[in-house]
């Protein structure tokens, strides 16, 4: 992104986090008697603009959603994930006044991982060159009560947009944006082995570099990675093109083999999995939840307006299927202000 892209991104945040997070946005506003397994709706989006780079997470019984105001991070829990979004929200970290985190906190993911709470978020001290992915442990099983800072990846350059997944063998593997050099201009997904939820292991390989028109629009970007697994298939679905752009869109990526490390074991589909239509646009960053409440949903965020910037973002949530051939299946964006039902699943 430009200087001047940057520092309008930094400011709108900057923004946000004088804002105090106190009224809850309701998601629900239809529920058959209320049954645990019955079907409900919501209607996107489900948080206004600004919002955007959505987690929504299950673990120990519970359902989380996790994002950032750019200077701190917050936390909402509930038992049902249709009552998720009328909690309020409560601040598990804030950045310190000074530092390399201090300033432009991004995409906080909360994973569940060795008997712990991990957050994982990018940050820098107020230099786009600086941005690097930090690292925060759980106090307690229960997020409320704190977490340890625990560093940040040694991921060999500019980083943001963090995420883990675990192999077959149980090996865990972080994936994150990156540049390919010291300078801004390219972004590619890269991974990496992890000793532990703070530790990197090895040299970081690159997975994917923006080599398709889709992915170069405003600026060559493959950001945002998220794992899906299913019937021995791990997929990647990231973020491509310029993020403030009505371009922004989901592309994907199939390991068949496990073999994560190996750059030519991921195939690229050559066409978008998710974007923009005549009502929606840019869309991007998505997250996955699956439960036994909501079957498959894919979350994201997307523009409400054609023009270039990040205010008018907004986070939205719709189911996903699968095909025959074991491949998920996004379908298009619902447009705003249209009902979509939430069906329990297995």
């Amino acid at each position: 992104m430009t200087k001047k892209q940057f520092h309008h991104r930094f400011l709108l945040r900057l923004l946000a986090a004088t804002l105090a997070i106190a009224v809850p946005i309701p998601l629900v506003f239809a529920d058959r008697a209320g049954a645990p397994d019955a079907m409900f709706w919501v209607q996107n989006p489900v948080f206004p603009a600004p919002s955007q780079d959505p987690w929504v997470v299950q673990g120990n019984g519970r359902f989380y959603e996790v994002r950032s105001d750019g200077l701190r991070i917050l936390v909402r829990t509930s038992d049902r994930f249709r009552d998720l979004m009328g909690q309020l929200s409560h601040e598990v970290w804030r950045a310190p006044a000074l530092g390399p985190n201090s300033q432009n906190v991004w995409a906080p993911e909360m994973h569940w991982l060795q008997g712990k709470w991990w957050i994982f978020y990018a940050a820098d001290d107020g230099h786009n060159a600086n941005h690097r992915v930090f690292v925060m442990e759980s106090k307690t099983a229960d997020p409320a009560d704190g977490f340890v800072d625990r560093g940040r990846w040694e991921t060999q350059g500019w980083a943001i947009d963090p995420t883990v997944f675990a192999g077959e063998d149980g090996a865990l593997y972080a994936l994150w944006s990156g540049w390919p050099g010291n300078a801004d201009g390219q972004q590619n997904l890269y991974i990496s082995r992890m000793r532990d939820p703070a530790t990197l292991m090895g040299e970081r390989v690159r997975i994917a570099a923006p080599t398709l028109m889709w992915e170069r629009m405003s600026l060559p970007v493959c950001e945002g990675p998220q794992v899906l697994k299913r019937g021995g298939l791990t997929f990647v679905v990231y973020s491509a093109s310029g993020s403030w752009t009505k371009d922004y869109c989901l592309g994907m990526l199939v390991n068949r083999q496990g073999d994560y490390m190996n750059p030519d074991a991921w195939e690229k589909l050559p066409i978008p999995v998710l974007t923009s239509t005549d009502a929606v646009w840019g869309v991007g960053h998505c997250a996955f939840l699956s439960s036994k409440e909501t079957g498959d949903l894919i979350f994201y965020h997307a523009k409400t307006r054609q023009a270039a910037g990040w205010e008018d973002r907004n986070v939205r949530v719709q189911p996903f299927s699968w095909r025959e051939d074991g491949f998920p299946s996004f379908g298009k964006p619902v447009n705003p202000g249209l009902p979509v039902a939430i069906v329990p699943g297995g």
